[in-house]
């Protein structure tokens, strides 16, 4: 009877671990927290300092010893400790008070395709010692092709493209599982990098990620735009040190960001050539889906179709469709297990 009652009181959680930002999905209440992937440590103490919002602020404006660090590179855990003090810190936000012994969550964490059992088990630990009771992996397009209600389960072809800060996963679904699968080490963080490499190959200007990233969203495109734009770009002068403004169009960016398009359409059009003819069928009408903060560039879904010529969209609020989808399973677990990887083998001994 305690047992069962301490299991209510634990609230089931989902979490879309991503490289840029972490959306944490509470069973029964829905996206509670939208925070940025970042960690500020203390390196002479090792102590954690700040989280999410507050490390954010912290990039570029800590002394020597301290950094604020970003803890999974391309989705995947590179730093183990700082990792599960970030999930122990979502977990604890859900849960304000202290947790009652045996009134650990369940956890469902999204992961890139095509991730090592290493880097499985790797997830799976940080979230035990975080504090989770039970640990279910689900692949990012899966559970973003649950968030836009496609109907994964059918025996129907469900395109689905998520481009994260991390990576870009392209996956063909059906009958609950995944047909085929891509994973790019190619997604928002590079094309920021593009920008930043843009900005010094062409004007000696260093500039910073906030202000690439600014660039990107405010006039960046993947196909011309009808209407010329035009944004400041702040930043410091390579051959003075001086600051410097320059005015750069959303041609400009977009040249930045050709290269790393182009290689994200390629892998789009490789999934369409490998995918079976009666599956390809089922995309034609259906179309290619496009999820994560990246399906946001201006002219996307414009160039894919022409690529393609597969109807493109994205789908509604593309940013938390990951989060959505992990959360639809956590509700309905019992009939959505079979979506979920497999981990039995990574159950850690109690």
């Amino acid at each position: 009877m305690v047992k069962k009652f301490l299991k209510f009181f634990a609230e089931d959680i989902a979490i879309d671990l991503g490289t840029a930002n972490s959306r944490v999905y509470v069973r029964g209440r829905g996206i509670i927290t939208t925070e940025p992937s970042v960690v500020a440590v203390n390196q002479k103490t090792g102590q954690v300092l700040a989280i999410g919002e507050e490390a954010k602020k912290m990039v570029g404006r800590t002394p020597a010893h301290i950094v604020a660090t970003r803890p999974l590179v391309s989705g995947v855990v590179s730093n183990f400790e700082v990792t599960e003090q970030m999930l122990r810190y979502f977990i604890e936000k859900v849960h304000k008070k202290r947790f009652l012994l045996g009134s650990r969550p369940r956890v469902i964490v999204g992961i890139p395709c095509g991730v090592t059992e290493v880097e499985k088990r790797a997830v799976c630990d940080a979230a035990k010692n975080a504090g989770a009771r039970e640990v279910f992996i689900i692949e990012e397009p899966m559970a973003a092709a649950l968030g836009a209600r496609l109907p994964v389960q059918d025996a129907g072809g469900n395109f689905i493209v998520d481009i994260g800060g991390g990576t870009t996963d392209i996956a063909i679904i059906s009958l609950g599982g995944i047909v085929i699968s891509k994973t790019l080490r190619i997604a928002g963080d590079k094309l920021n990098q593009d920008v930043i490499q843009f900005a010094q190959e062409e004007y000696k200007l260093l500039i910073g990620e906030r202000t690439a990233e600014m660039l990107k969203i405010g006039i960046g495109s993947a196909y011309p735009l009808k209407e010329k734009k035009q944004l400041p770009m702040r930043g410091r002068n390579l051959v003075t040190g001086l600051p410097e403004e320059i005015m750069v169009s959303n041609e400009d960016i977009r040249k930045a960001l050709e290269k790393s398009v182009k290689q994200i359409v390629k892998e789009v059009k490789e999934a369409v050539e490998e995918t079976p003819p009666e599956l390809l069928a089922d995309i034609m009408v259906s179309g290619i889906q496009l999820a994560g903060g990246g399906a946001l560039l201006k002219g996307l879904t414009t160039l894919i179709q022409k690529e393609t010529k597969i109807p493109t969209k994205i789908i509604e609020d593309p940013t938390t469709t990951v989060v959505r989808g992990a959360g639809m399973v956590l509700e309905n677990l019992d009939q959505l297990h079979e979506v979920l990887v497999e981990t039995e083998e990574l159950e850690i001994p109690k």
